[in-house]
Formats: C-alpha cells, structure tokens, sequence
C-alpha cells in the first residue's frame, strides 16, 4: 500500500527526536536507488549549524554504508513506527556486503525528487546535505568511559547534514 508524504518544515516535526533516534532508532541511507545502502542508527542528533537545520549522525568506517557516504553529498535519516523495529534491527545488525536488507525486510525503497533514497513505510523522512564530517578522535575524550564504546578502536566518522527537505505520513 503506497502512502503518501506531505512537505513540512522540520520545526513542525512534534515527536521527540531524543526518542526516535536513542529509542526509536533511524535508518541512514546513501547511494543511489540502484545502488545503495541502509543501517541501523540510534546516535545522533538535529539541530542548527552555521545558520542552517542540520542533522548529526555517525558511521563506523567498518560499516558497508560507510563507503555510500564516502561517494554522495546527500544522504537520508528515516524514521518508523513501532511496528517496523523488526526490520530496523535487521538492517543494524546484518552487513549489506552480505545480505539484501530490502529483500530481507520487505522495505520499499523510493527515490525522492532529489535523487535520495528513503523507504516508503517510514513516516519521517529528512533528505540532507553534506556540509562537513569529522572522525572522531579519542584523544579528546574527556570522559574515559566513551572508550568502552569503541572496543575495536573502529571510531565513528560524524557527519553533519544541511536538512534540505522533511517529509511525513501525516
């Protein structure tokens, strides 16, 4: 069943982010709608960056999705309802290199206007711009306890996004 998304503005979004990205979680998606990947994420953030609405997330180099936001200057942070965390912890917890997530969860996967890639059984959609990224270094910890986060030394890239759309199921 195909759902239709209505533009808003990303200061109309009345759900709790902390929520949606710590418990709910989001998939980040790169690449293009016929090659592309998707993962599992419940770091992250939105906020304002040099003026501009902006999303904060963040990609171990070990991931496949990795290497898609390597290549592309857009990418996608989705969010679901409940009902799909099945899906979603699928896609965090399988390798694209591996498995056909799609196929796999059933997710339907569309292009938007701006060529980025999001799925059609979210309900919240922000379609970004790279502005910057960022490896996380730990020299700067400051909290020594950010170290257990990272057991294989794998550090997250972060990536800072201009939201250049918002769309939702209303």
């Amino acid at each position: 069943m195909k759902h239709e998304f209505k533009q808003i503005a990303v200061t109309e979004i009345t759900d709790n982010m902390v929520k949606l990205i710590g418990n709910d979680w989001m998939l980040i998606t790169a690449g293009t709608i016929d090659k592309f990947n998707t993962m599992t994420a419940s770091w992250g953030g939105l906020g304002v960056l040099w003026g501009k609405q902006s999303s904060f997330c963040f990609v171990r180099p070990t991931r496949y999705t990795y290497g898609f936001m390597e290549k592309t200057d857009k990418y996608s942070l989705v969010f679901f309802k409940e009902k799909y965390k099945k899906q979603l912890n699928y896609c965090g917890s399988h390798s694209g290199r591996n498995v056909d997530k799609i196929k796999e969860t059933g997710l339907t996967p569309v292009k938007s206007a701006n060529g980025i890639v999001y799925f059609q059984e979210s309900y919240i959609v922000l379609e970004c711009r790279k502005l910057y990224y960022q490896d996380i270094n730990p020299a700067n910890f400051v909290d020594a306890e950010i170290n257990k986060n990272y057991p294989e030394k794998d550090y997250h890239r972060m990536y800072v996004g201009e939201i250049i759309n918002c769309m939702i199921q209303p």
